[in-house]
């Protein structure tokens, strides 16, 4: 199961994503995404836990708990859009 993991303070690495939620179980993958320019972490990232029923109690544990100073968000992450790919991009200046 992929994990959304929401209002991350922005110090908040991978490794503690994978650190903080390892304690429920076997993780695949921890991420915290960043931006592309800056590098600076976009106070989002995902978990993926290969055992569902594991996946399910750390979102029952983690969801508006603190995490870093912050009270997290933890839910079930939903498929991501298409966002029309194929449409002409405005160039960055």
């Amino acid at each position: 199961m992929n994990i959304y993991i929401g209002n991350l303070a922005y110090g908040v690495t991978s490794d503690d994503l994978h650190q903080a939620f390892g304690a429920f179980g076997e993780i695949s993958r921890a991420t915290v995404i960043t931006d592309r320019e800056t590098g600076r972490s976009k106070g989002f990232g995902f978990v993926e836990m290969p055992n569902d029923d594991e996946a399910r109690k750390a979102i029952e544990e983690m969801n508006d708990k603190p995490l870093s100073g912050r009270n997290i968000r933890v839910n079930e992450a939903k498929p991501r859009e298409d966002r029309g790919g194929d449409r002409p991009r405005r160039p960055r200046f």
